[in-house]
């Protein structure tokens, strides 16, 4: 995992020295509150778990997620104030399911974030897309999409980029 470390002071700073994630999976009927980062490092059982919910749940398949697509999402998430998990659209995907996701849509890109584990499309109850978007891309940290027709956000840790309305 790891790779290359982003400058992103912002997602670095907080409610103290931890990072908690909060996600629920409605397809696989899971849910996850997990502390995943404490005082600087990442906790292997809880990166773990939260690949577990994100996994290819058409093939079943794990892939351990990039932690700097996790600190995007616990970093947006804490910039809106909810207590509401993020609902989870899409998390990995298998280079086989993207491509079949690809015959049916236009909208899946051939080189896809998620078959690297370092995207997750997510949407919030409490919150619009625009709202989500706006939060995701305050921090600088990577690609936002809206998909406002399909009321959920993309967020990755590539290049800072947007797209969507």
């Amino acid at each position: 995992m790891g790779g290359q470390a982003l400058a992103a002071p912002s997602l670095n700073t907080g409610k103290g020295a931890y990072r908690r994630i909060q996600l629920v999976n409605s397809r696989l009927q899971e849910r996850l509150d997990a502390v995943y980062w404490i005082d600087g490092e990442y906790v292997p059982e809880a990166l773990q778990e939260i690949s577990g919910i994100l996994r290819d749940w058409r093939a079943d398949l794990v892939k351990p997620y990039h932690e700097r697509a996790l600190d995007v999402l616990a970093a947006a998430h804490r910039k809106m104030d909810v207590d509401e998990p993020f609902e989870v659209v899409s998390g990995y995907r298998s280079p086989q399911t993207n491509a079949a996701m690809r015959q049916r849509s236009s909208g899946v890109a051939r080189n896809s974030y998620h078959t690297r584990a370092m995207a997750v499309d997510v949407k919030l109850k409490s919150r619009s897309v625009r709202q989500i978007a706006g939060a995701a891309e305050s921090l600088s940290a990577g690609g936002v999409g809206r998909y406002s027709r399909s009321n959920f956000v993309h967020m990755d840790c590539g290049p800072v980029r947007t797209w969507g309305a």
